[in-house]
């Protein structure tokens, strides 16, 4: 490892929906927390969270991170209704048509983007490497920033595809974060959190 200081920024819901969804395992914070400061050597670590109203054991557990020098930005979790969606059905044997209305369901959200985005542009600057796990493209626009200011940018995730249907997959790796990752002579890299899974899976 070279003498760049080095930060972690973890949006942990992405993460979290990444391993569990795609690759079948849940990350222990505190396990992750210990690597990113002993074998990568990052000066700060930042997580940032949703905890539901109540969630006690959640609590706990981002407070010992915070007890053990992790930085937590944490708030709590909203939840929002979907907009209905309203769908023309046609009758294969009569030729009626009619409406049916679909229930979308709820979204849950803690939406913490500010806050790494703030973190980030204060760390970032020449002689400073980033590794930032999320796969969210929001965050393009932040990595092109902190690179232009002379910082080295890891993005840790995982591009592994899954099906969506009988023709279709998708990835949690947003497609603005693949490309960004594949421009030439760009210094932003892809590491694949899988291969991190024997040191940072939660164990069951």
């Amino acid at each position: 490892m070279n003498n760049k200081r080095r930060f972690a920024f973890i949006d942990v819901q992405n993460t979290e929906t990444t391993t569990r969804r795609v690759l079948g395992f849940l990350v222990d914070w505190m396990k992750l927390y210990k690597f990113l400061k002993d074998d990568w050597k990052c000066e700060k670590v930042f997580f940032y969270t949703g905890i539901d109203a109540g969630d006690l054991e959640t609590q706990k557990e981002f407070e010992l991170l915070i007890e053990g020098g992790g930085v937590v930005r944490s708030k709590v979790v909203f939840s929002y209704k979907n907009r209905n969606k309203n769908i023309k059905i046609k009758c294969p044997k009569c030729d009626y048509k009619f409406n049916e209305i679909v229930d979308m369901g709820y979204n849950r959200k803690s939406n913490c983007d500010v806050d790494l985005t703030v973190d980030a542009m204060e760390y970032s600057g020449e002689n400073t490497e980033f590794y930032i796990f999320t796969g969210d493209g929001d965050f393009e626009y932040l990595i092109k920033k902190v690179v232009k200011k002379g910082t080295i940018a890891h993005i840790v995730s995982s591009a592994k595809r899954i099906k969506s249907g009988p023709r279709y997959s998708t990835s949690r790796f947003s497609t603005k974060l693949r490309n960004l990752t594949q421009e030439k002579g760009n210094p932003v890299d892809f590491l694949n959190i899988n291969n991190l899974k024997v040191k940072i899976k939660k164990g069951i």
